[in-house]
């Protein structure tokens, strides 16, 4: 048996209940792939993204939907041996990688400012969308895990004070007739890790030549500090982060203060006397 063969056998056997059956529920409950479509899964690399990638190939295995792939990596600038590390873990997994090139690392080092990584995530997003429509995709799959979910969460509370957090599925504003899905989107962080060990396999991480240059602090990182939260409420409380991702789930409009869709705005005391008649 091929290296591949094991790792993909280790995705539908060894992490069934983990990976492969949270994967299968995700593209379920949120109807994020169709007959007929063309989904470019965005591969940047790390082990969120390239697990990804081998579920997506597992699903069109052994699923009854009838849909198409492109497995697209975006070089925004990594240095010789992350991309060639990118390559080398392709070829071992199996997956037919098209890469192909921006500019993105020189221009967020000109212009990020203070906030590099929310630059070069809306830059990023923006090259994958039209790389995908040029490829004849009317989807990209994103590797955003349940872990993201839920900081995501947190953090629009505690830094943004409102509650949001990242949707499974997302129609694209700037690119007609595309989607965003996020298939990984029950998967944690956890059990993506112990796949990755147990099948020995080393991925880069955010490979950002933006970083390495400035040296910015992980330790100071917002989403590093929710993530601490987190693992220390656990510890208190073993479901906290099922109740915080149901907590965007079951939210009780009759105890809002106010809330908007983006576009109107709503206070209880807009229909607040009519309601006591």
């Amino acid at each position: 048996m091929e290296k591949y063969e094991e790792i993909e056998r280790s995705i539908i056997k060894k992490y069934r209940k983990e990976i492969w059956a949270r994967f299968v529920k995700a593209i379920k409950e949120y109807k994020l792939v169709n007959d007929g479509d063309k989904i470019a899964v965005c591969i940047s690399g790390g082990k969120d993204s390239m697990l990804m990638a081998k579920c997506f190939q597992e699903l069109k295995k052994h699923g009854k939907i009838n849909f198409d792939l492109e497995f697209l990596v975006m070089n925004p600038g990594y240095n010789e041996e992350n991309a060639k590390k990118i390559e080398e873990n392709a070829q071992i997994l199996n997956i037919p990688i098209k890469v192909f090139s921006s500019d993105i690392f020189n221009v967020v080092d000109n212009f990020g400012g203070t906030s590099p990584c929310y630059l070069c995530a809306r830059m990023r997003r923006g090259f994958l969308y039209n790389k995908a429509k040029e490829l004849g995709c009317n989807k990209i799959a994103l590797g955003h895990h349940f872990d993201d979910v839920i900081e995501t969460i947190l953090m629009s509370i505690l830094y943004g004070a409102e509650v949001k957090t990242m949707m499974p599925k997302l129609h694209s504003d700037n690119f007609e007739g595309m989607e965003l899905i996020r298939p990984m989107y029950y998967i944690k962080e956890k059990d993506i890790l112990s796949w990755t060990k147990s099948n020995e396999l080393v991925f880069i991480n955010c490979a950002c030549k933006f970083t390495e240059e400035i040296n910015i602090d992980e330790n100071k990182s917002k989403r590093k500090e929710i993530k601490e939260l987190i693992n220390k409420y656990r510890k208190i409380n073993p479901n906290v982060d099922i109740n915080i991702f149901r907590s965007v789930e079951n939210i009780n409009l009759s105890t809002i203060i106010g809330y908007h869709d983006g576009k109107i705005k709503y206070n209880f005391l807009d229909d607040y006397d009519e309601k006591k008649k």
